[in-house]
């Protein structure tokens, strides 16, 4: 144990641990959005699948980042546009419905993959950032300062959201659409037109987690989540519905996982306990949840449909 408590481990424990949060952070922003508006996406997860899918094969076939990136983010909005009708227009049970997105993504990225792929074959990385010396101060440098693009993407929509939603007319009716969508809806706010947007925007968000995972795995396998999208839904009620909450819960589920991959690669967790070992993040989010979660109120209207005159 003493020799993971050394300068070279720990940097980068930590830098790995800010990694990983990434994708958990970009798929809990946009449910975030989403459930403040009144609509719970358990989707996720597929979306976010999906997603990964469709920026590796983008990636594997034509070799531009860039363009895959589009993929995953397309492929997110057009999922969230199915989610948000099946939700917004045809007021399906919100939790169904998102378990069937998620099968819907699971069965057919398993299909494309065999068709389409076969083998799996790495893609080029995508290059941490030089910014100016900041990468050369010592510690902080290493772990927070050589990420690739996406893990700045994903911290610093954490303070836009939180703009949008609490300095915006627009973040008002989300907000107003996920307490009263009654009150909202006599105030004038269009309540499906408003809930239609932050799903659509939030799944978009997690098309581009399933991209940053991707990117940090570098290849593309089947399940490639393993159930991400499902932390990433617990990570709002850990948050209380707020984007500093979430990012919170985020780098303590990064860090954890991080801190049980140096652990493993060390020999402190022997290789009979690994299986066992790699629960515990999503065990320690879990007991987080339960401690902090309730001590908070969800939206009212959360998963509630909406139909104007009832």
């Amino acid at each position: 144990m003493s020799h993971f408590f050394t300068y070279a481990i720990l940097t980068a424990t930590i830098a790995s641990g800010i990694q990983y949060t990434a994708p958990f952070l970009l798929a809990a922003l946009g449910e975030t959005l989403g459930q403040r508006s009144g609509v719970l996406n358990l989707g996720v997860d597929g979306i976010m699948l999906l997603g990964a899918f469709s920026t590796y094969y983008v990636a594997y076939r034509t070799g531009d980042l860039g363009l895959a990136l589009v993929a995953g983010l397309a492929t997110g909005a057009v999922l969230g546009l199915l989610t948000a009708f099946m939700s917004v227009t045809l007021n399906a049970e919100q939790g169904i419905s998102g378990i069937g997105v998620y099968i819907l993504a699971l069965g057919l990225t398993d299909l494309l993959f065999v068709k389409l792929v076969g083998t799996p074959t790495p893609i080029k990385p995508l290059m941490g950032l030089d910014i100016g010396l900041l990468d050369r101060i010592p510690a902080v440098g290493r772990m927070f300062f050589h990420q690739n693009a996406l893990i700045y993407v994903a911290f610093l929509l954490v303070p836009v959201l939180g703009f949008v939603l609490y300095r915006t007319t627009y973040g008002t009716k989300v907000l107003a659409c996920g307490e009263n969508p009654a009150a909202a809806d006599s105030l004038g706010i269009n309540v499906h037109r408003i809930r239609y947007s932050a799903v659509i925007a939030g799944s978009t968000m997690a098309g581009l987690a399933g991209a940053t995972l991707l990117i940090n795995y570098g290849i593309f396998q089947e399940n490639l989540t393993q159930s991400a999208g499902f932390i990433a839904v617990a990570l709002v009620y850990f948050g209380a519905w707020k984007p500093g909450g979430v990012m919170a819960g985020s780098l303590l589920y990064g860090i954890v996982t991080a801190v049980i991959f140096q652990w493993k690669s060390l020999g402190i967790i022997p290789v009979s306990d690994a299986d066992l070992a790699a629960t515990a993040p999503a065990v320690i989010t879990v007991l987080a949840l339960l401690s902090v979660g309730r001590r908070f109120r969800q939206p009212s209207a959360l998963a509630k449909p909406y139909v104007r005159g009832a």
